[in-house]
């Protein structure tokens, strides 16, 4: 089923040089918050104290809060773990207090508002050191994802794709963690993961565009390079659409309704795929044509052999 049936190719090549100029803007925009402001990183890469306790009736989160506020730990997050009746506590470190004497701290604040006895499930101390680790292997998996992107793109189309590809990857991730950085909104692994999954998401648009564009190549003979990557834009606009729409309203509830625990992923991705449609269309094609992609890069070569005819390579 087509969304949009336009009678001639939309010309998105007009504007690749705003929008590059914009994204341009974007990204250095990005960059300078994330060099001075940094991002808000979570209890998984600052390190911390994590509490799992259970209530015996569904506990009152806002009660929770107030209790931990009055005996200092206004900045804990407290969320439901699993049901109504499960709650995770999450501290950030303490300068000068060792992460044993703020767990107990915790429970005793909780056992003022509790009605009802509450069990300890668990009492985990994230130290400093596992959350440096965490952030260099986040930054190692991001880097791997490009790097076998880049190489996957070339094999399959040609090196000036396979630029295009990887501008259109690093423009997504650096505006996504400049939006984190800007707003500073809490960076977790989970929003790592949105990261990752981000790229996934993006690539497959960006190659979905580019096979179109080896389509058109052999479909329109007589047309402009630009005109077929326009043509080829213009085809996939209904596919996109509405792959981005079923993917965000599904992100929609996540936001609303899957607990505080996943708000930074759903964020992440609500704005990647918006990030990531734009970018597949006016970063990844508009680089590979600015770089003088051809009809020539994507088709075989047809040479004539004596006595034998033609043949393609």
């Amino acid at each position: 089923m087509r969304l949009f049936n336009f009678k001639t190719a939309l010309n998105f090549m007009k504007l690749k040089w705003p929008a590059l100029v914009f994204s341009t803007f974007l990204v250095l925009g990005s960059l300078v918050s994330l060099f001075t402001q940094g991002l808000n990183l979570g209890l998984d890469f600052t390190g911390g104290t994590v509490i799992e306790v259970k209530f015996e009736q569904a506990a009152d989160l806002n009660k929770v809060r107030t209790a931990l506020g009055s005996s200092g730990f206004a900045d804990a997050q407290v969320q439901y773990f699993g049901n109504s009746q499960e709650v995770m506590i999450r501290i950030a470190p303490r300068e000068g207090v060792e992460q044993k004497t703020i767990g107990e701290q915790i429970l005793t604040a909780i056992h003022t508002v509790a009605e009802t006895p509450v069990t300890v499930r668990k009492v985990d101390i994230v130290g400093s050191s596992v959350g440096d680790e965490l952030k260099d292997d986040g930054f190692l998996a991001v880097l791997a994802a490009l790097v076998g992107i880049m190489i996957y793109v070339a094999a399959r189309f040609e090196w000036r794709y396979s630029v295009g590809a990887v501008a259109s990857l690093l423009h997504d991730v650096v505006i996504t963690l400049g939006l984190f950085s800007v707003f500073q909104l809490e960076f977790d692994l989970t929003v790592l993961a949105a990261i990752l999954a981000l790229i996934g998401y993006s690539i497959n648009d960006t190659i979905v565009v580019f096979d179109r564009i080896r389509e058109m190549f052999r479909k329109l003979r007589d047309a402009t390079v630009e005109e077929t990557v326009n043509e080829a834009i213009t085809s996939t606009l209904s596919r996109t659409t509405m792959t981005s729409f079923t993917t965000a309203l599904t992100l929609i509830v996540l936001f609303y309704m899957g607990g505080a625990m996943i708000h930074g992923f759903a964020t992440a991705l609500l704005f990647g795929i918006a990030i990531g449609t734009y970018s597949s269309v006016y970063i990844a094609s508009s680089v590979a044509v600015i770089l003088g992609a051809s009809r020539e890069d994507l088709l075989p070569t047809v040479i004539e052999k004596e006595g034998e005819g033609t043949s393609a390579l």
